[in-house]
């Protein structure tokens, strides 16, 4: 089975958008077609979610080629762990929490440690829960801004805020994926958006912004 995917070719990592609201049913119904043995099922799933997983694998390993080892690892856990699924999150909640343990596992393996790199293109123009100045500030920076001070940051802010804004999670979806309760989620996005605002206001590429603007 997953020799079948690895030959289908290399997901195209990008910024994905989240699901439409209507294709939760239809992810749902393709889990349970996998927990009975379909394996078309399970190559619908990849084309729907595993770019998205991918980005975020490589978000936390820093490694490209890890993050590729670990999205096929992934795929073959939710094959195999699809008659668990129980419906109480979204399917691209569930398959980031099974990526997430398949890295913290490989990681636990390793004397490395991830880079955490995060793919942030979908940071740009970062909305924010509860608006305040640095989403105000944070909207009016450029993308290379963003970007740059992005690598400022501890791993644990860059994971929620790819999380939640790149990858359009919930709150509480997030905490299920971190396995953290909702209001840690809550601090620590509440807490890296300001750590974000203030490294975008000190970047070089923020300073241009502001001049040329």
């Amino acid at each position: 089975m997953t020799g079948r995917y690895r030959r289908a070719g290399r997901a195209d990592e990008r910024a994905v958008p989240p699901p439409e609201a209507g294709q939760a049913g239809a992810d749902a119904a393709l889990v349970r077609a996998m927990a009975d043995g379909d394996e078309g099922a399970l190559a619908r799933l990849w084309a729907e979610h595993a770019a998205a997983l991918l980005s975020y694998l490589h978000g936390l390993t820093g490694d490209r080629f890890l993050a590729e080892e670990l999205l096929q690892d992934s795929l073959l856990a939710a094959w195999r762990g699809a008659a668990g699924f129980r419906g109480d999150a979204s399917v691209r909640t569930w398959l980031f929490g099974i990526g997430r343990r398949q890295a913290v596992q490989r990681l636990a393996r390793s004397r490395e440690h991830p880079g955490a790199v995060v793919d942030d293109s979908g940071l740009a123009g970062l909305p924010a829960a509860e608006p305040g100045p640095e989403a105000v500030m944070l909207a009016r920076s450029d993308v290379a801004a963003v970007r740059a001070a992005m690598g400022e940051l501890p791993a644990v802010h860059r994971e929620v805020l790819e999380l939640v804004f790149a990858h359009g999670l919930s709150v509480r979806e997030a905490a299920r994926v971190l396995g953290v309760p909702d209001g840690t989620v809550m601090c620590r996005l509440s807490t890296a958006r300001r750590a974000l605002a203030a490294a975008v206001s000190r970047s070089p590429a923020s300073a241009r912004h502001r001049t040329e603007g």
